[in-house]
């Protein structure tokens, strides 16, 4: 079985985009249809966004799929497939809704599930896939490269599209969310083919044999759910995530309120901090490539750790919204974008971190279950993301009823945001594993403590 190289990470970068695509049609362009074209309540696209999160708790059971099949492409290829049908429907359905508001949301909840769907089966399998083939070595630079990869599909689609959906109008949504869609699948079905290949005959032991036992699902989630690593790492990313996410829908709000920023502005400040991410995923990328070509270095070598970015972004992440609950107490004449920008810088770092660290975990104990396990992180990632938004608002609204200014209000929110990134920080510390002999010859491990 040979190692991925570049291209072939970046073949599945491409697919990464493909998902990208779909999924920024569905919970940006048809949010946008519903409530201002077609005048509907914001909550709407609201809950069938936070519907093809809910539907992705399925990612364990697609894992263990893939698992027991013993590859991992057809469950791409017909992730794909199904997430693309869901993008069509759910574009069918919110033309439909200014006829006929009721099947048209009987519809739209099919579309909305079929895409959660799709991004579970393909998405995780596709992570599986990377984690198995690509060297130690190697990972935080493949995972910066399919995560901007899929960031660059956000951004391609969301111009193109809205390029062509001017001047407006039901058919023209249809026909480019079912052009993007289709596309999206025959991409994705070229870039994969003859990617995986076959198992050489000292890994045919994982491809289980027709009289082999399969363990039911629900038995191989409890084994898995068993295992330290893997509860520790689930735990670990729901939080991390849960605070990742909470922060998103009330920073603009904050920069209006509370600093004076216009809506054009603040929409300027969400730039800056997405570009510090960016930077913060490459400043990944750069340091572990450093230490694979001066390995030797008794300083260098250890730059590319995956561990210690992963705590290191978590607790750079706390002292940057530390900075915007001091933004919040000082008002005007804060550097908010200089923070926002660390805040980005520290998420991107944390993030790729995170996912690096997911992907060598995912093998660590046993192949055999590698599925399963990223279903598992998936799943805790995508209710983290559902129920943030949820949270962050929440949080402020109530702030901001007990507290009299707005400033104080939001400082509260960010102070909370910061306390469970410090505790996803020691969470992250934590985690270990018991080395096999090959995993015990790398070098980014997550060294064992002397108790759990």
């Amino acid at each position: 079985m040979r190692p991925f190289g570049w291209g072939s990470v970046a073949r599945l970068g491409v697919v990464q985009a493909c998902l990208g695509a779909i999924v920024v049609l569905t919970t940006s362009t048809l949010n946008r249809v519903m409530v201002v074209e077609l005048a509907l309540p914001a909550l709407l696209p609201g809950l069938l966004v936070a519907l093809h999160y809910a539907v992705q708790i399925a990612r364990p059971r697609m894992g263990h799929g893939s698992d027991v099949g013993g590859r991992r492409t057809p469950w791409i290829i017909g992730g794909m497939a199904v997430l693309a049908l869901g993008g069509v429907l759910s574009a069918l359905a919110t033309v439909w809704m200014a006829s006929e508001p009721g099947a048209g949301l009987a519809l739209a909840v099919l579309g909305f599930s079929l895409v959660g769907l799709g991004v579970s089966a393909s998405g995780t399998s596709l992570l599986v896939l990377l984690a198995k083939r690509v060297p130690e070595s190697r990972r935080g630079g493949a995972a910066t490269m399919v995560w901007m990869m899929m960031i660059a599909g956000f951004a391609l689609t969301a111009g193109l599209a809205g390029h062509f959906l001017d001047p407006y109008s039901p058919e023209r949504l249809l026909l480019v969310t079912s052009t993007v869609s289709v596309a999206a699948w025959i991409i994705s079905l070229l870039a994969v083919h003859g990617l995986e290949g076959h198992e050489t005959t000292g890994s045919a032991a994982l491809i289980p044999s027709p009289a082999a036992h399969k363990p039911r699902f629900r038995e191989a989630l409890a084994q898995v759910w068993a295992e330290p690593v893997a509860r520790r790492f689930t735990i670990f990313v729901f939080i991390s995530m849960l605070a990742y996410s909470a922060q998103d829908l009330i920073l603009e709000p904050f920069a209006g309120a509370v600093h004076g920023y216009t809506p054009g502005a603040s929409t300027q400040l969400a730039g800056v901090q997405h570009a510090g991410v960016l930077a913060g995923m490459l400043m990944v990328a750069i340091a572990g490539a450093i230490a694979a070509r001066w390995s030797a270095h008794p300083v260098l070598r250890h730059i590319g750790s995956l561990r210690a970015w992963t705590v290191g972004g978590c607790i750079a992440s706390a002292l940057a919204l530390l900075g915007l609950m001091l933004a919040g107490l000082h008002g005007a004449g804060w550097p908010l974008k200089l923070n926002v920008l660390a805040l980005g810088v520290a998420n991107g770092a944390f993030s790729i971190g995170a996912i690096g660290s997911m992907m060598r975990l995912a093998h660590e104990g046993g192949p055999a279950r590698a599925g399963i396990r990223m279903g598992l992180w998936g799943a805790a990632q995508a209710m983290a993301f559902g129920i943030g938004g949820l949270i962050g608002t929440g949080a402020s609204d109530l702030a901001h009823h007990l507290l009299a200014l707005p400033g104080s209000a939001y400082a509260t929110v960010f102070a909370l945001e910061s306390a469970a990134f410090l505790l996803s920080a020691v969470l992250a510390w934590r985690i270990s594993t018991t080395p096999s002999p090959q995993a015990a010859r790398t070098r980014m491990q997550f060294p064992t403590p002397a108790s759990p």
